[in-house]
């Protein structure tokens, strides 16, 4: 009887999974080309051969309202996948983040003896500490893109490979600014600040004014300054419009759509959301500043939840104040314009300094993510990894 080749199953819920599960299908086919991906998919790894039983869209659902309005087609998704899947019996199945949908499916499918892996920590060392405990239970290994995440998860005796993360593999060392700003159609010898209020509508409605007022002021020390200002979609774009409409009407500002990484490789200085959004300018080497502010009782109730003395992932990867965080009532226009300052200088200690560190803690998680999730998953599987 002829062996089947390597099996695995793969659930991704919204395009950054489906980024993760195209790199990890490349890096296993590397390895084993015959081998077999089958599950939930978006259009990239579909292309790098994932059977798709259901379409990456059917999971992509944000917010509660919407969650509970698609509950039943959810759980009925979850439950076709849950037989599909122990009919099939991969050799591991692999839950690409989306938690809410995949630890539980992942503890359902190791009950059936399945090895299963949760590929992408949700922020469990942050908030809702307790969830590390479904998460030991319905895993055999948790694959982390930061270091402080495995340490969290080690406290717990919860299985987990910190393999780096994909973005630092993605990006160069030492990114080229003059291109940049080319790209952009910024001089190279004018100062540059970006703003990033954020992705979704609560935060560019809580943080643009603030932004623009901050802008405005530097525009006192800079007259030359030029402001980028990508956002991430059309409602964005437009929301951002009709704030800066009753703002700052006579600021001049390049608008842009996407662009966000270009935006901070051109840039001396950022001011920005806190997110993901904070690693990818510390990579892209652009000194910055995080403003964030919430509604007073979302935020009342944030410093009672989250565990960590840090909002961004500069200063958590660093474990100090690397970056200055200016949060609620502190996240004025003043201060903030205050925080910059010095950050738009490119030549002075701190800036250099800074870029430095974000140096090293780019080094530090730039560990081939794709290559070493591969090898985790033929591990767990049983399956030999061939080094080159």
């Amino acid at each position: 009887m002829q062996q089947r080749p390597l099996t695995i199953g793969l659930v991704a819920g919204e395009t950054s999974g489906d980024i993760l599960g195209a790199g990890l299908i490349r890096a296993l086919k590397a390895q084993y080309p015959d081998a077999r991906f089958v599950g939930v998919a978006g259009p990239l790894m579909q292309a790098e051969g994932c059977e798709a039983w259901f379409e990456m869209e059917e999971l992509a659902v944000m917010g509660v309202v919407e969650v509970l309005g698609r509950l039943s087609r959810l759980l009925k998704v979850r439950s076709e996948l849950t037989r599909r899947f122990s009919e099939l019996k991969p050799d591991v199945f692999v839950g690409i983040d989306a938690p809410d949908f995949n630890i539980t499916l992942e503890g359902k499918l190791k009950a059936r003896g399945i090895k299963t892996i949760h590929y992408v920590s949700p922020s469990v060392w942050a908030w809702r500490q307790k969830r590390v405990f479904k998460i030991g239970r319905s895993t055999n290994l948790v694959l982390a893109f930061l270091p402080f995440e495995k340490a969290f998860y080690d406290r717990f005796d919860v299985p987990c490979r910190f393999i780096g993360h994909t973005m630092a593999d993605s990006m160069p060392l030492n990114p080229d600014r003059s291109a940049a700003r080319k790209t952009l159609g910024i001089a190279d010898d004018v100062h540059c600040l970006a703003l990033l209020p954020g992705s979704r509508h609560s935060e560019v409605e809580m943080l643009s004014a603030d932004f623009l007022k901050t802008a405005m002021l530097l525009r006192q020390t800079y007259p030359e300054l030029e402001v980028l200002v990508p956002l991430v979609n059309a409602k964005r774009r437009e929301q951002f419009e009709r704030i800066k409409a009753e703002i700052a009407p006579d600021l001049h500002i390049h608008m842009l759509d996407g662009q966000a990484r270009n935006a901070m490789i051109a840039s001396d200085a950022a001011l920005l959301a806190s997110g993901t959004a904070a690693l990818e300018c510390m990579l892209a080497k652009c000194p910055m500043v995080v403003g964030y502010r919430m509604k007073p009782f979302t935020f009342w109730l944030a410093k009672r939840l989250i565990k960590t003395p840090y909002v961004s992932l500069p200063n958590l990867l660093a474990g100090r104040e690397l970056v200055t965080e200016l949060l609620q009532d502190d996240c004025t226009p003043d201060k903030l314009a205050d925080a910059l300052k010095p950050l738009l200088n490119n030549e002075n200690d701190r800036t250099k300094e800074l870029k430095q560190t974000f140096n090293q803690l780019h080094l530090s998680i730039r560990c081939d993510a794709d290559r070493q999730a591969a090898q985790a998953v033929l591990e767990l599987a049983g399956y030999p990894y061939q080094s080159e």
